[in-house]
């Protein structure tokens, strides 16, 4: 059984993993597809629960066996993507995926997917507030911070090609938003 999906994106620290966990916990039917990375857990994540952490050479071996409905290098060597085993397991459980991703490999999913997607761009409500968010964190160093705002400024020029933006700057609000266009979404 093949179902639907829904994309959801923002540069980081604009409140998607906070909007995704929520709607999990609707009865909306979803599942969460777990992404594949090439970096280390940070000390809160789970491998198979938060990411499916590889190493660089077992990403690099599943790409050239065609085993990823997208993947990317975000930054050099760092590589994120979606197996198409996880999005299989989740439709074989009769449910919809649910994806937490950022900007291009959003697009990519959106382009694979056409019709059975739904794209919902999440955006703060200023370069500023993501900046704070991102201080806020405590978990990277400024350098990190500093790429991460760069990357924002262009993934921001994205948004136009998303089937819905939602701004966050009220996260109960943004989440009632994405819970609604979700729901009327899955329902067609």
């Amino acid at each position: 059984m093949e179902g639907k999906c829904i994309i959801l994106c923002a540069p980081s620290g604009a409140g998607k993993t906070s909007i995704t966990k929520y709607l999990l916990q609707q009865d909306l039917g979803l599942e969460f597809s777990i992404s594949a990375c090439n970096r280390d857990a940070r000390a809160n994540e789970t491998d198979g629960v938060d990411y499916h952490f590889l190493t660089t050479e077992s990403f690099k071996s599943r790409i050239d066996n065609n085993e990823f409905v997208e993947w990317e290098e975000v930054y050099t060597d760092s590589y994120y993507g979606t197996l198409k085993t996880e999005i299989n397991r989740i439709w074989d459980n009769g449910k919809n995926v649910i994806f937490d991703v950022d900007v291009e490999g959003g697009l990519s999913l959106t382009k694979h997917f056409g019709e059975k997607a739904l794209a919902i761009f999440i955006k703060p409500p200023s370069i500023e507030a993501l900046e704070e968010r991102l201080r806020s964190r405590g978990t990277e160093d400024e350098e990190k911070i500093q790429k991460r705002l760069a990357k924002a400024e262009k993934e921001l020029e994205y948004s136009k090609w998303f089937d819905y933006i939602i701004v966050n700057d009220n996260l109960e609000n943004a989440q009632q938003e994405a819970f609604s266009l979700i729901k009327s979404f899955l329902k067609n």
